[in-house]
């Protein structure tokens, strides 16, 4: 469970780190199946920026393994994301009828690296290509589970 608590520590750190925690807009928070240190891992260095992981030791709750992530989270890059690891009876993640929107949120050529680094061990839905419209967009799950939607103005190629 993820507690008045974890929450208040993610923002006492970021007081520390420099700033106040502010939220420009919804931030996904996915139960992993226990892949939440190697997820979170994996995202911090397709996206750039940190990864913050606090345990289940950490935050000092015996109801999973005490190195299992009580609360991680990706900081001081262009993607926001918080994870834990389920505990009890919570369900892990299940992307059905969401995507995670990435449309314009960096130059072409990031975006592209993006979808490819996340379609490695994952499923490409619909590669990464310039519409009849004239914009470019695809849709990749990746490796645990996440469905993204990237895409850019025009073909990337101005």
């Amino acid at each position: 469970m993820h507690n008045a608590e974890s929450i208040r520590l993610h923002c006492e750190r970021a007081d520390e780190a420099g700033g106040v925690a502010t939220v420009t807009g919804p931030t996904p928070y996915v139960h992993f199946p226990g892949t939440a240190r190697e997820a979170l891992t994996f995202y911090g260095d397709v996206f750039g920026g940190s990864v913050q992981l606090h345990t289940f030791e950490e935050f000092h709750r015996s109801d999973g393994p005490a190195e299992a992530i009580a609360h991680g989270y990706l900081s001081g890059g262009p993607v926001r994301l918080f994870g834990a690891d389920v505990a009890g009876d919570e369900r892990p993640v299940r992307c059905e009828g969401v995507m995670l929107s990435l449309l314009g949120m960096a130059a072409p050529s990031t975006l592209t690296t993006w979808f490819s680094r996340l379609s490695e061990g994952g499923q490409v839905v619909d590669e990464l290509q310039t519409r009849p419209w004239g914009d470019s967009d695809g849709q990749v799950i990746d490796r645990y589970g996440l469905h993204w939607l990237i895409g850019f103005e025009g073909s990337g190629s101005d």
